[in-house]
């Protein structure tokens, strides 16, 4: 199965709403009207794109309207060209080091798939011909030292851990060393999730991130905000308070499927500038995919 076809499977809630929205609102008037105007704003706020993207989508259609005619015009194509044109315009790569290891810090809230990702991140370096460390940095959840540790040996890639209850920051500490040591190409740190509300918690992960950069100056390279998509707009709320404290430099969207609520990956890009760099499509190692804005967008808007 190609990514678009993947794309489409997952968000097949999404598009369902847009589509079936779609077709009833421009089929009130031949001419664009001030009540298709808020039937369409009402129904790309309910998939989540935000105020921002909703009206920039409006715009484009009255726009497309205005010059061609609801005859002429593939409402489709103009809603899907505006996505796409708005989450291609970044660079969605995880960046590499010259020399030494790139270190890649996993954050986000409980139960978003940090440890997973992880592990499937550092997967996908693997299959590439890379190398890769991962560090169970979530000391306070015994059950996710084990889980990062169990997909280490399905994977055969090695894991850096500490005792149950060990100081996160120096679990970190020595997984650079040992990151270094190795010549590794990427360590990944699975950072303990943490409610963006308690700031004791978000401290102490800007801790784990300054005693990185001691024993590594620039660590982490990336930190990337790993965020379930079925929580919608609370999503941006966890991307702009994570992004206070320890700066992000992309977006890790997870259990997209089963969600109506796909347009929170627009909405955050939009508002945060932040690049949505892979997507969880499924369970399996090779299941997280590299983000495609154009295979993304058509799957929301293809008819």
């Amino acid at each position: 199965m190609g990514l678009f076809d993947k794309f489409k499977e997952r968000l097949k809630k999404t598009h369902d709403n847009l589509v079936h929205g779609f077709k009833r609102i421009v089929t009130i008037s031949p001419k664009f009207t001030d009540e298709m105007e808020e039937e369409l704003e009402m129904l790309l706020l309910g998939g989540d794109f935000g105020a921002q993207m909703s009206l920039q989508i409006v715009d484009a259609v009255r726009k497309g309207f205005e010059t061609q005619g609801r005859e002429g015009l593939d409402v489709f194509a103009v809603a899907a060209r505006e996505v796409e044109n708005e989450l291609a315009s970044v660079d969605t790569a995880l960046k590499r080091q010259a020399e030494g290891p790139a270190v890649v810090s996993l954050v986000g809230v409980n139960g978003t798939g940090k440890t997973t990702t992880s592990a499937k991140l550092a997967h996908s370096i693997k299959t590439g011909g890379g190398s890769a460390l991962l560090a169970a940095c979530d000391t306070f959840r015994a059950a996710a030292i084990d889980q990062l540790k169990l997909w280490g040996e399905r994977l055969d890639i090695d894991v850096i851990a500490g005792a149950y209850g060990a100081d996160p920051a120096a679990v970190a500490h020595d997984a650079v060393a040992a990151a270094v040591a190795r010549s590794v190409d990427y360590l990944f740190i699975d950072t303990a999730g943490r409610l963006h509300t308690k700031h004791n918690l978000m401290q102490e992960l800007a801790k784990v991130h300054r005693v990185m950069d001691k024993q590594l100056p620039g660590a982490p390279h990336e930190t990337l905000l790993v965020l379930d998509g079925s929580t919608g707009m609370n999503a941006l709320t966890q991307a702009r308070e994570f992004n206070k404290s320890v700066p992000l430099s992309g977006l890790v969207i997870t259990k997209l499927d089963g969600t109506a609520k796909g347009g929170m990956v627009v909405a955050i890009q939009k508002e945060l500038g932040l690049p949505v760099k892979f997507i969880g499509l499924g369970e399996q190692a090779d299941d997280l995919q590299p983000f495609d804005a154009a295979a993304f967008a058509r799957a929301l808007f293809e008819e």
